[in-house]
């Protein structure tokens, strides 16, 4: 048995709530083993917190990192945060499980979250081999995994807009229950995104069966965070009634300006579910603006049929006018209902190295220096970067971010795409914006409550009960920072810069993080709900 690792001196924030207290933490073997005024065992690593909060490791219930994991040994982003839980395979769309052709259409189709790393070989095929990958890799979070209605839909449907059979929905169904016996947690859905936006309320509650069975969650990605997002809220509301499966509502916002001050009414909504005996969750980031692909903005009709589908409607000049209508003058599925305002929609990151030009500009601002139509600079940029293009939605309000994130059922997502020249901050930002912000000078919440909703809430949704919490026997999954300093230094112009203020995070036990600098250990392992 080793010695182990003290962390001197420290102010504990256990992830109870109770108030912090000031001690030391002893570490061996993986877990944390004492708690309090601690001896040094003889050969023990003693480091110094200096009064220093030390806290339970920061999980993330909502990252895009699917690729990451097994392409970025160092991953900065989000263990440079005290991230030390990941939660993959969100929004419906990812790459397990999958056939061959399937995953031909998640590679090109979700580029713009993840992009098309080099040296991923991409041979597994179901959510446990997905899952060995991840182990045999090596990473320096922990990751836990959600099976996708939208790749299983594409597995068995296609990406056709029509109503799935019954034998289809029980061959899906099928796809769900062997993805949790592999070992995830639950079912995410993308369902403003092909082909999730196709599946039926019908059909979502019979995938949500196999779910509730075995204890896992509902994640989805609603139909619309803009004109219709309350009734979208709840229709996923009574799809956990109908099916009796747990719900985790990601990225819990109100956006665009027709829900501007509407977050109490989604707060009433989830609330009086609660009280009818529905078990809900969510999570949000802490920005106002949102990120996606641009090529999700389009009516869902043009985006049937798969990429190389959508990318020969977009070159139809008759097509192209159908679509600009429905974006300006209509508002579309894809846009959640609202007309497109082409100045909110900025180019974070590109695939082809030779359309970089246009990131950091927002597409009104690309038509006026090009002296054309707004549409026009969408449709052919979609068409040169073969829908890989990335963008930011600056279409959030503060007072809505505010309330979402006081409610006891809140955690902390990131929704943090990690690909692209200029990537939304929240990828390297997030958790450290919660506690200098709105716990520091904000005061929005408290430190103790904050530590909840980061790490021992998101823990229990995940029926992780040996981690998120700092106490005797539980995985030594840590963070140490300093409530006085701690700060995201991620920005809108420069996006990738490392957060301050937390100079260890520790990941069973090993230090992944050390005077905040990347050690190269590889702690991290891929859960699995089956062997918690």
């Amino acid at each position: 048995m080793t010695a182990g690792t003290v962390i001197r001196g420290a102010r504990i924030v256990d992830g109870t709530g109770r108030p912090s207290a000031h001690g030391d933490v002893l570490v061996r073997e993986g877990r944390v083993v004492e708690v309090g005024e601690v001896a040094a065992p003889a050969g023990a690593r003693v480091v110094d917190a200096d009064g220093r909060v030390v806290a339970p490791g920061f999980v993330d219930m909502h990252a895009h990192s699917d690729l990451a994991v097994l392409s970025d040994p160092v991953h900065l982003a989000k263990v440079a945060q005290g991230v030390t839980t990941e939660v993959l395979g969100q929004d419906g769309l990812s790459y397990a499980p999958t056939t061959d052709e399937t995953m031909a259409i998640m590679r090109e189709q979700i580029a713009g979250w993840n992009g098309v790393p080099d040296g991923v070989d991409f041979a597994w095929r179901t959510v446990g081999e997905y899952l060995d990958a991840v182990d045999a890799h090596g990473s320096p979070t922990n990751v836990a995994y959600l099976v996708p209605q939208g790749t299983v839909r594409t597995n068995v449907v296609g990406a056709e807009r029509r109503t799935a059979t019954e034998d289809e929905i029980v061959r899906m169904g099928r796809e769900v229950e062997r993805g949790l016996e592999d070992g995830a947690f639950g079912m995410s859905a993308g369902l403003s995104y092909v082909p999730g936006m196709f599946a039926s309320t019908d059909e979502l509650v019979a995938l949500c069966e196999p779910v509730a069975r075995h204890g896992g969650y509902f994640a989805p990605h609603q139909r619309s965070y803009g004109e219709g997002a309350l009734d979208g809220y709840a229709e996923m509301i009574e799809i956990a009634r109908r099916s009796g499966c747990a719900l985790h509502l990601t990225h819990a916002t109100m956006n665009f300006d027709v829900n501007r001050d509407r977050a109490p009414e989604l707060v009433a909504l989830v609330d009086a579910a609660i009280a009818d005996g529905v078990d809900v969750t969510l999570d949000t980031y802490p920005y106002l603006a949102g990120a996606t692909t641009l090529s999700a903005l389009l009516p869902s009709w043009a985006a049937e049929g798969g990429p190389q589908t959508t990318l020969a409607r977009l070159r139809d000049p008759r097509l192209r006018e159908r679509i600009r209508h429905e974006l300006e003058v209509v508002g579309t599925d894809g846009c959640h209902g609202v007309v497109a305002d082409w100045s909110t929609i900025e180019i974070a990151g590109v695939r082809d190295d030779a359309l970089s030009d246009r990131v950091g500009a927002t597409v009104a601002q690309l038509a006026a220096a090009q002296g054309r139509p707004a549409a026009e600079v969408f449709f052919d940029l979609l068409v040169a970067d073969r829908l890989g293009t990335s963008i930011l939605q600056h279409v959030g309000h503060e007072p809505n971010v505010r309330t979402m994130m006081r409610h006891p059922r809140h955690t902390g997502g990131s929704d943090g795409i990690l690909v692209g020249a200029k990537p939304h901050p929240r990828g390297w930002g997030t958790f450290p914006r919660y506690l200098a912000r709105y716990v520091r000078e904000e005061e929005v919440l408290s430190l103790e409550d904050a530590v909840v909703h980061l790490s021992a809430r998101p823990a229990a949704r995940l029926g992780l009960r040996d981690r998120g919490v700092v106490r005797p026997g539980a995985i030594a999954d840590l963070v140490v920072f300093d409530a006085a300093t701690v700060s995201d230094r991620a920005t809108f112009d420069r996006p990738r810069q490392q957060a301050s203020g937390i100079p260890w995070v520790f990941v069973a036990g090993a230090a992944v993080m050390e005077e905040s600098e990347r050690t190269g250990l590889l702690p991290g392992r891929a859960l699995r709900s089956g062997r918690r």
